[in-house]
């Protein structure tokens, strides 16, 4: 297969798996004890999600590494594309039966690299429709899955300059940053719901600006680089948004760990250049 028609195969498998997924959180809704390379607490729903998306994704020929969020190294499986993956982004959403989904990075380099090897990026959306929204070749489009088969919904998608703002990590927060969210929050709409995959969502369809910065505890970021970062970057990217870690380019950040950690905020160029400024 060549580069085209293997990115296709991964988005089809992922999506394909959409439905197992969505049903198979329903039963593993507790805590499995154990923890994640972040040191999250995993429920079994992420150990579960992890082994099925695997299976499927390290069959594909043309897949030639897969690193998770869920698993300490990457794993070689012969030549190729590079898959970095969120099984369950959200997960500690499950039992209260909030946001959830599933986010995929397809990078040209082995891992771990740099945002500018991306060659596409991809998340599911378990919300009240399942959707999937793919970014490659410089566009964004989302389709709607129903019957296990991907209908395009919105085509081409700009992430627009609305006054809608939602950051992470509040009670942490920087001087600098608290001064300018206080700034801002007396012209912006603040739209939060604790889910970077829904909350980003909302951000690309209602258009402002999303954020989880540098905090407290948190001097690098809080979202892995490889799994969350740089897939929503350059999603915000190919939809004509930019995306900074405050001080440079996320996709221009140097990765050296696996599950490193980056500062994250993305939304509407004008927005996130105010914000830059602010800050």
């Amino acid at each position: 297969m060549d580069q085209d028609e293997v990115i296709d195969s991964i988005i089809d498998k992922v999506a394909g798996a959409a439905p197992e997924i969505r049903s198979g959180m329903e039963s593993r809704r507790n805590y499995s004890g154990n923890s994640n390379p972040s040191d999250e607490e995993e429920l079994e729903a992420d150990i579960w999600a992890n082994r099925f998306l695997k299976d499927k994704i390290t069959s594909i020929d043309g897949v030639g590494q897969y690193a998770s969020e869920e698993e300490q190294e990457v794993t070689d499986c012969g030549e190729g594309l590079s898959v970095a993956i969120d099984p369950l982004d959200g997960s500690s959403n499950i039992p209260t039966n909030n946001m959830v989904g599933t986010i995929v990075g397809i990078y040209s380099e082995e891992l771990p690299c740099r945002g500018e090897n991306l060659e596409a990026a991809f998340y599911v959306l378990y919300g009240p429709l399942t959707t999937v929204t793919v970014a490659r070749d410089g566009t964004v489009n989302e389709y709607v899955l129903s019957d296990r088969e991907l209908h395009l919904s919105h085509d081409e998608i700009s992430i627009e300059d609305k006054k809608i703002y939602g950051f992470g990590g509040n009670k942490d927060w920087f001087q600098d940053f608290r001064e300018m969210e206080h700034e801002i929050s007396r012209k912006y709409k603040l739209r939060y719901g604790g889910s970077l995959v829904g909350d980003f969502n909302q951000m690309l369809h209602h258009g402002g600006v999303f954020g989880y910065p540098a905090k407290k505890g948190y001097e690098n970021g809080k979202y892995r680089i490889l799994f969350e970062g740089n897939p929503m970057a350059y999603i915000t990217e190919a939809a004509g948004g930019k995306a900074t870690t405050g001080e440079q380019r996320i996709l221009e950040v140097d990765v050296g760990d696996v599950h490193q950690r980056v500062p994250f905020i993305v939304g509407h160029r004008d927005m996130v250049n105010e914000i830059k400024e602010k800050t």
